[in-house]
């Protein structure tokens, strides 16, 4: 049975399988996720068989909430399920929302609660294969500078945070260091 996701559907929140939500370009809602340890951001490398922005740079983690579940709980539950990362507290950061094409005829159109979560240097991290393909940590500073050299490296939602949101997303001097 396909995955039911909360999407709008002639302005009321309904129950909508993943795929057809994608397909129609329905707003839906969505997590997104940054493990930070400083200034140093944990990024992954979505694994070959997602259905769509296979293979490209992610924050942390990303992903669609089950109908009815709190997006702190969904955060918490898929940084289990992708990296097996445990022990950490997702702080909600920001509310965004966008809409992109994300090929094969796919469109995400998301209202996305954004959460940030400190770690230790010593996080422990276990890929599941059919999410992410690996994993990385990064400066901020030098993951901006990133996006902005080579774009079609990175999904198209990590393009827009990083581009027009990063002060929101992580405070202001964020980049700059201050």
């Amino acid at each position: 049975m396909e995955e039911k996701i909360p999407a709008w559907v002639d302005g009321k929140l309904t129950p909508v399988g993943k795929l057809e939500v994608h397909q129609k370009g329905l707003r839906h809602k969505a997590v997104s996720v940054f493990v930070v340890d400083g200034r140093r951001v944990l990024i992954q490398r979505r694994a070959a068989g997602k259905y769509h922005t296979p293979l490209l740079w992610a924050n942390t983690c990303c992903t669609h909430p089950r109908w009815d579940e709190e997006p702190a709980a969904c955060a918490v539950r898929r940084l289990r399920e992708e990296l097996g990362i445990t022990g950490v507290f997702p702080a909600f950061a920001d509310r965004v929302e966008y809409r992109a094409e994300v090929g094969n005829g796919l469109i995400e159109h998301e209202l996305v609660d954004i959460f940030v979560a400190e770690a230790k240097p010593d996080l422990k991290v276990e890929l599941n294969p059919d999410e992410v393909a690996e994993v990385r940590w990064v400066d901020l500073y030098d993951l901006s500078a990133e996006v902005l050299r080579n774009p079609e490296r990175f999904t198209p939602w990590v393009r827009i945070y990083l581009t027009e949101h990063i002060d929101r997303i992580f405070g202001s001097g964020a980049v700059r260091g201050d």
